[in-house]
């Protein structure tokens, strides 16, 4: 629960966040998480004493609905979001699908869907459950994003990992980070 507490906290001094999370949360979306970098890139950005927060560049959004028939819901959902929240540019996907596009067996949860993501890092989300209360989920846990590791999913080809490493400068914005 550390790892939770301390999200929960910096996430509470993040305007804009709170604002995505609350716009989120009115989709009223099964399963539903602001993911990856959203989560990813405030704790990096805390732990290398950063006075402004990385801009996010997007914001994932996630939610699991396997009975969900329309395969372009999500850009309903988009647009929806986009209306509440102009600045912010939304990526909505249902993961309860995107085992199609991966060629994976069929994912079981939002949760199991993460744990298919190229790094273990990224894998995080958060979403609001009430005023100011938060829940997190992470696939492989908290403790090597706090770590500021970089640790490649063995579920996925290490090709992919670098290609992402290296085409997100992360090493360069978060120097603090080791690849494991």
């Amino acid at each position: 629960m550390w790892a939770e507490a301390r999200i929960a906290k910096w996430l509470i001094q993040d305007a804009d966040r709170c604002r995505a999370l609350q716009c989120a949360r009115q989709l009223n979306l099964p399963q539903c998480y602001l993911a990856a970098g959203f989560v990813r890139n405030l704790v990096w950005d805390h732990l290398h004493d950063y006075s402004e927060p990385t801009p996010l560049n997007d914001v994932d959004v996630v939610y699991f609905d396997p009975d969900e028939d329309d395969p372009n819901q999500y850009l309903f959902y988009e647009r929806q979001l986009t209306q509440m929240l102009p600045d912010c540019h939304w990526q909505v996907r249902n993961q309860a699908r995107m085992h199609l596009r991966n060629g994976d067996t069929p994912y079981s949860s939002t949760l199991d869907a993460m744990s298919y993501w190229p790094e273990k890092e990224t894998a995080v989300g958060v979403r609001l459950t009430g005023e100011g209360e938060y829940e997190c989920i992470a696939a492989f846990g908290f403790e090597s994003l706090f770590e500021l590791q970089l640790t490649p999913n063995p579920k996925r080809p290490y090709s992919l990992f670098t290609e992402r490493l290296n085409g997100k400068n992360w090493l360069e914005h978060w120097p603090k980070l080791q690849v494991m």
